[in-house]
């Protein structure tokens, strides 16, 4: 005897649970990255990418801890990104690190430079965010100093800076100021913020 079927929607399968978070989480990062958490409502968020109120709240408690998983998720990605660049072997160090640079203002223009940086856009609304975020935002910058002060020590062994250099004060140093250039690129809509401080940078590690 076939099994009998209840009336109404089939019940939804795991990839479809799993979709529709993704599908939440690429317009939240969209919107944070351009306008920021304070200026983004989550019906905002809904609607752009086609979801229910209802299955956002099966994923997410409130939007603090969908902006919780968003920095997450954008620090990992972002981790697997400095890795691609400052570990390739087929470049020198420091030419990893302005492959990085000319990688994000690529990634930057293909959205007319009205994105930004999310770590760095909350970081700029911090005084409006919940006191959660603070540390969750420091251990991300601080993840990325690490990456980047391992390619400048890499830089020193490989003799194209001097070896009495301080790599974790100077990667501390490119991402106070990279944040920056990113700022005013996204201010101007326009590349050559970044292209000044990749090159001001290098060449300053030179000197």
């Amino acid at each position: 005897m076939p099994p009998v079927r209840r009336r109404g929607r089939p019940p939804k399968s795991e990839g479809d649970y799993r979709e529709t978070k993704d599908v939440l989480c690429r317009a939240g990062l969209a919107a944070l990255t351009q306008k920021g958490f304070s200026a983004t409502g989550i019906e905002e968020i809904l609607k752009t990418a086609g979801v229910p109120k209802g299955s956002f709240y099966n994923f997410f408690s409130s939007k603090e801890a969908f902006g919780t998983e968003l920095v997450r998720q954008y620090a990992d990605n972002f981790a697997r990104k400095l890795d691609r660049y400052f570990l390739d072997d087929s470049l020198s160090p420091l030419a990893r690190l302005q492959a990085f640079c000319a990688d994000a203002e690529a990634s930057m223009a293909r959205y007319g430079f009205r994105r930004g940086c999310l770590i760095g856009n909350l970081g700029q609304e911090m005084e409006a965010l919940p006191e959660a975020f603070r540390a969750q935002l420091v251990d991300v910058l601080l993840d990325w100093e690490a990456r980047t002060a391992a390619c400048i020590e890499a830089a020193k062994v490989a003799g194209e800076i001097s070896p009495r250099i301080d790599a974790a004060q100077w990667a501390a140093f490119f991402w106070i100021g990279w944040e920056g250039a990113v700022l005013r690129a996204k201010l101007e809509r326009r590349g050559e913020p970044l292209q000044a401080y990749a090159k001001f940078f290098v060449m300053s590690l030179r000197a």
